[in-house]
């Protein structure tokens, strides 16, 4: 049998309120968790603010107040310039009408919206009013020149799809820009 080492642990020299520490090492697990903070703190900065691969917490808010704005938009029941226009600046309505254009509209304006058979929504004319209700009331309704005009789309989309293409095509515009555009015939009525 080997003897013992009965080396006593060392002590430190300092004192506080009476206490004296041994100067042992730190556990191993103590060391690893350590280690591993700063290695995940390095790759989380890295990818965060420098690679900008995470979102930051402004955009993961702003995210989340466009679709609490998209929801209050959608919940409101009445329809007239103002709430067209806000629509129009909420990303959430853009996209969504962005599909439906796409799936509905781009064969008579175009993927550009410059028009083909059905006008274009792009310029500064517009043919029955240049107010967002006007547009509004015309994808609901339908062209007044019923032999060559738009169909109704209420129907067909619901009020909800209706807001969301008519927020696209409004995205695509100023109120400057509406308000300056001529008009060949007198707006569309709800």
């Amino acid at each position: 049998m080997e003897p013992k080492d009965n080396k006593e642990d060392e002590v430190r020299p300092h004192v506080y309120d009476g206490i004296q520490e041994y100067n042992n090492r730190l556990p191993n697990w103590w060391l690893w968790t350590f280690y591993g903070a700063i290695i995940f703190s390095v790759i989380y900065w890295f990818g965060r603010y420098d690679a900008e691969i995470m979102k930051s917490d402004v955009e993961i808010i702003e995210a989340q107040m466009e679709k609490v704005e998209e929801s209050r938009l959608a919940a409101m029941g009445e329809i007239n310039d103002e709430t067209l226009w806000q629509m129009s600046e909420n990303s959430g309505f853009i996209s969504a009408g962005k599909e439906i254009y796409i799936e509905k509209c781009l064969a008579c304006h175009g993927p550009n919206l410059e028009g083909g058979i059905g006008l274009n929504l792009i310029d500064n004319e517009w043919k029955w009013g240049n107010k967002p209700i006007s547009i509004y009331s015309l994808v609901v309704n339908g062209s007044p020149d019923k032999a060559a005009g738009m169909q109704a789309w209420m129907s067909t989309l619901g009020p909800k799809k209706v807001n969301q293409v008519v927020a696209f095509v409004l995205s695509h515009h100023t109120k400057e820009d509406l308000e300056n555009a001529t008009t060949s015939n007198p707006p569309v009525g709800l």
